[in-house]
């Protein structure tokens, strides 16, 4: 009989715990990037509609620099409660490829939970340059090393 009762109680408390709202506590969505930018923007529409839907205040934090890699680093080392969110972009996935080494790992370190949006990305060169495409932009780059420079003048 003490054993029965000792499951009743356990079962008990384990539906109370389980009962429990979330969030019982600000939830922080970071954004890896600077503040009014493409990323920011967005959280910044949908974080109190998140709030009223789920009934909890949610709080857009912005935590930018080293492209993006600041902010992602500090959700992966964040306890794993659901209370710290990435809000992220395109420079999530590029990272990997422009840094030797992570603290994190862009793919295994993350969930993703939802696509909030999507934009074009467009190449543009100076129209002096002759290229109409992107293979003849790397000829003309290969053709010339060293005098093609990015976002200025070539030298």
């Amino acid at each position: 009989m003490k054993r029965l009762a000792l499951v009743l109680a356990a079962l008990l408390w384990s539906l109370q715990a389980a009962a429990q709202s979330w969030p019982a506590k600000p939830v922080r969505i970071v954004v890896p990037l600077g503040a009014g930018g493409f990323a920011d923007v967005p959280a910044r529409i949908l974080a109190p509609q998140i709030g009223a839907q789920l009934g909890g205040a949610f709080v857009v934090e912005n935590r930018p620099g080293a492209g993006s890699t600041i902010g992602a680093d500090y959700v992966a080392k964040a306890e794993p409660d659901g209370y710290t969110w990435l809000f992220t972009a395109t420079p999530h996935v590029i990272s990997a490829h422009l840094y030797k080494s992570l603290p994190y790992d862009p793919l295994k370190s993350f969930v993703p939970v939802a696509r909030v949006a999507a934009g074009p990305y467009v190449l543009v060169v100076h129209p002096s340059l002759g290229v109409k495409s992107v293979a003849e932009l790397i000829a003309a780059a290969k053709a010339a090393p060293g005098k093609a420079k990015q976002g200025g003048k070539a030298k």
